[in-house]
């Protein structure tokens, strides 16, 4: 009994040095209902020393506070605060009650070595900001920082993970510091654990006071997701999302009209209908919804929408433009140049995305010289079969217009490799410097017992994301072979998920993924050495122009 009663103690000690002694268990407390310039200005102030301290300052990177708490507690300072000056004092204060920091018996040098990204902490020497008692004190906690992290540790991979933070499943909404906590993670986690921050191309100090109001004073919890979901896609990372939330995501409705859209030329066009239903063809432009042209609708859509890239986001919002209620919705088409009125049905569980392959087989002889194969169904055990049939031919097909179905980087490209090859290098997070990340090579393919020494072509699209660009990046690097298609959707890299408050699920491409010679490839895609896109012309036909651009390659010889 002594002994539970002892680890009994320790552990009540422990959850009370961290703050959890229940205080904001019923909400943050915190009531605000507008914002001023001022009071935007400090908040945004506010976020970013909160951030700082959360990854430098021994005490909190010690675990030894609950820092979403401790936001609550130093918050209504700052907010009452009449001016930049008073925020200052108050945060400076806030920060002096955590305790000395001891000066570094081993201090953490600077990051060094191949470097992407150095730490974003040029703000904290900013005496005319911050006020110079406020910046003297940031300065020398980053000099004495411990280098350990409580809130951040790296997976296996490499790549930053986040499982001490949490979700705050009962929170009753709106909730002004909670929510003001989520902008607070996500902006700062964007900061110090995103190898693609810059590649976002955003400024992000902008970012920050643009979304204080709009995630803060969200007024209920369907606009609070509302506002996290622009926020989110301020990453043009189509890894990210809220991925708790997409019913909230507009269009909304339980239903769609069956039937797979894909963006041709800009505009949404029937790429495979259901037969028999709808009225819809293939080919058939989709110009308006219930009367409202699709362009309008789009605008208003495109906001909430996290993507690396054009292309992944027109694929997005294609699998989800004809959501709605569940009956009937009007659609007006163009169909052969002529203007089509459509009385549609939106059902349920309607099929409304997909590949983009060929169907069928995972593995199809095209033509004596042309063998094919699809990954969106393929079997490590298959490969050895696979290859013999294909081994006379003069080209293979790797159709990439899917997300594998296994993980195919090194047990295809054995096949296919004369000598060991590198495709590609990653960065990763430095824990000791926060915001710094550094290359380093990625695995090699090495060349298995049998090679096969035809011609491979790789198709790609809109829906080659993640693991199917990562293969793509793998077999482009193996002798005689080119891609074709269109540009993906720029989303590579283990991806990291993010807690949020309200039990909200984010995630972030977690780990930098580039050529060896260190060419992105986030936001940028795998480019096609011929780029070949569908037309109207041939979907209407029944056609698969990518899949004959690929063929002409290898029958003729023909170089891209």
């Amino acid at each position: 009994m002594k002994v539970r009663a002892i680890v009994f103690v320790v552990l009540l000690f422990v959850a009370l040095a961290r703050g959890q002694d229940h205080q904001f268990d019923a909400g943050s407390g915190i009531q605000v209902s507008t914002l001023t310039p001022i009071q935007v200005d400090n908040l945004a102030t506010l976020g970013r020393v909160w951030g700082f301290l959360k990854y430098h300052h021994p005490v909190v990177t010690a675990g030894k506070r609950n820092w979403d708490e401790d936001l609550f507690r130093v918050a209504p300072s700052v907010i009452a605060a009449p001016d930049r000056a008073s925020a200052d004092e108050a945060m400076l204060r806030w920060i002096d009650a955590l305790g000395p920091v001891a000066a570094c018996r081993h201090c953490v040098g600077a990051p060094k070595g191949d470097l992407d990204l150095k730490p974003p902490i040029e703000w904290i020497h900013d005496r005319d900001s911050l006020g110079a008692g406020l910046s003297e004190r940031l300065e020398q906690i980053y000099k004495d920082r411990s280098g350990e992290q409580f809130y951040v540790s790296r997976t296996r991979t490499g790549n930053a993970e986040f499982g001490q933070e949490s979700m705050y499943g009962r929170i009753a909404f709106p909730d002004f510091g909670y929510q003001l906590l989520a902008l607070f993670r996500w902006w700062n986690i964007m900061q110090y654990w995103a190898p693609d921050r810059e590649v976002a191309g955003q400024d992000w100090d902008a970012v920050l006071k643009k979304f204080i109001p709009k995630v803060a004073l969200a007024s209920d919890k369907d606009a609070y997701q509302l506002a996290m979901f622009e926020l989110i896609a301020t990453a043009n990372d189509t890894h990210a999302n809220l991925w708790s939330s997409m019913a909230v995501r507009p269009p909304v409705g339980e239903c769609a009209v069956p039937g797979v859209l894909r963006f041709i030329d800009d505009k949404p066009v029937v790429f495979r209908p259901v037969e028999g239903e709808n009225g819809l063809q293939a080919g058939d432009v989709l110009e308006k919804i219930d009367g409202t042209p699709v362009s309008t609708l789009v605008e208003k859509w495109v906001p909430y929408y996290a993507d690396s890239n054009e292309a992944a986001r027109n694929r997005d919002l294609a699998a989800q433009m004809t959501r709605g209620a569940c009956g009937p919705v009007s659609l007006e088409v163009t169909r052969a140049g002529n203007a089509v009125e459509v009385a549609a049905e939106r059902v349920q569980k309607a099929r409304v995305g997909g590949t983009h392959d060929l169907p069928g087989d995972t593995f199809q002889m095209l033509s004596p010289a042309v063998a094919y194969v699809k990954l969106s169904s393929i079997k490590a055990a298959d490969l050895a079969a696979d290859f013999e049939k294909a081994q006379d031919t003069k080209g293979l097909i790797v159709d990439l217009r899917s997300y594998p179905s296994e993980f195919m980087p090194f047990a295809m490209g054995q096949y296919l490799a004369e000598r060991p090859t590198a495709f590609v290098s990653f960065t990763m997070p430095d824990l000791a410097n926060p915001g710094a990340f550094h290359f380093e090579p990625g695995p090699v393919v090495q060349p298995g017992p049998k090679h096969y020494r035809g011609r491979v072509v790789i198709l790609v699209d809109e829906v080659t994301q993640s693991q199917a660009e990562y293969t793509a990046m793998a077999l482009r690097a193996m002798p005689h072979s080119v891609v074709v298609g269109s540009r993906t959707a720029g989303a590579d890299g283990n991806v990291s998920p993010i807690p949020l408050p309200g039990k909200l699920r984010t995630m972030i491409s977690g780990l930098g993924v580039f050529y060896p010679d260190h060419m992105p490839t986030q936001r940028v895609g795998i480019v096609p050495d011929l780029v070949v896109r569908p037309t109207v012309e041939g979907i209407v036909a029944g056609r698969d122009e990518v899949l004959e651009a690929a063929r002409h390659l290898i029958e003729t010889g023909a170089e891209p």
